[in-house]
Order: structure tokens, then sequence, then C-alpha cells
């Protein structure tokens, strides 16, 4: 109950905020690419229900009909102002709606793709029993996960060592969540953002 609390207050607080920073970045990408701001993706919440993610557009418009619903290094989906707005996790800003609707928290396991989440094992399926976050610790350690993703076998390297070692990360946030943990996460998330 506490931490809906803390993710309405901070989820409305952060889109009142940062309203004028929206209107920048989505000027820049329709002035960078013709096609829409925001990237609506379906991804798979908690008890495995999906939802619309939203993100400001960092890739060609229909991007995810051209190709894998993961990005690669040097992926040539994605436009110039994507680059930066990746780099910075800015693109992720929009997902405070997705708090404040309630289909997300502040910190949690990463929503996936309902492709890989097909994938999971049933002891890997336990990361669906909380909400999933802007935010995690396994978010922080793949900060770069697009520049381990190379080669030509990238998805399949993917599936079975990266999206792996996420889970397990995220899965010992879900047996430890607290509030203090979470501002914890948030603090640390802000650190590697700002190195």
């Amino acid at each position: 109950m506490l931490k809906r609390f803390f993710d309405l207050l901070a989820s409305a607080l952060g889109l009142i905020i940062l309203s004028p920073l929206f209107a920048l970045i989505a000027l820049l990408i329709k002035l960078a690419s013709p096609g829409p701001v925001f990237y609506r993706a379906q991804r798979v919440g908690q008890g495995g229900r999906e939802f619309t993610l939203y993100k400001f557009r960092s890739m060609v418009a229909d991007a995810d009909r051209q190709g894998p619903g993961i990005t690669a290094a040097g992926d040539p989906r994605v436009i110039p102002i994507g680059r930066i707005l990746r780099r910075t996790k800015l693109d992720e800003l929009p997902q405070l709606w997705n708090v404040l609707r309630g289909d997300m928290s502040l910190v949690g396991p990463r929503p996936e793709d309902p492709r890989y989440v097909a994938l999971y094992t049933p002891e890997q399926r336990r990361v669906l029993d909380v909400r999933p976050g802007i935010t995690s610790l396994a978010s922080i350690e793949y900060r770069n996960e697009e520049a381990v993703l190379r080669g030509p076998d990238w998805e399949q390297r993917y599936i079975h060592e990266v999206m792996p070692a996420k889970l397990a990360i995220d899965l010992r946030y879900v047996q430890r969540a607290t509030l203090c943990g979470d501002i914890v996460i948030i603090l640390r998330t802000l650190l590697a953002l700002f190195r």
C-alpha cells in the first residue's frame, strides 16, 4: 500500500515537473523522423497480464515490424536522436504514465516482451508476482545491454545468457523488496545515469 502511494505521488510529480522536457523531446523526435512521438509496446505485467508500455520513439516508425523485439548494438533502426535518448534512458520517461495508471511501479523487474516471457521457466515466472518497474537492479547491472548483444547470434545470447542472469537478479528483488530498498535502487539508477 505504501509502495503504491509512493509510486502515485512520484509519478504524478514527475509528469508535472518533467513536462517541459517531454515537449522538447517530442519536438526533437518529430524533427528527426516521420512518425509518432511515442512508441507503444505490448509487455507482460503483474500476474502475466499484458499491457501497453509507453516510451519515446527512438527508432524508425514501425521498427518492431522490421526486426526483432530486442535492440542489438549498431541497430540501423535507431534514429540519431534515439541513440541519445537510449543512452541517457530518457526514452523511458513516458513510463511514468504507466506507473500512474497502475501497470507498473517505479522499481520492479523490467517488463518483457510476451515472446520472451513465453520462454520463462516456472521459477522465472515468479517475477510476474509483482508490478514491473521503470528501473531495477538488473537494469542497472545491464545498463549497456545493447553493447553486450553483438554478433550474429545476439538473440540466442540474450535468451540463454542475458535474460536468465537478469531474471536471477529480479527474483532476488521479488523475495526481498522493501520501500527503503526501492529508494536505494532509484538513487543508484540516477547515479548510473549521471556517470
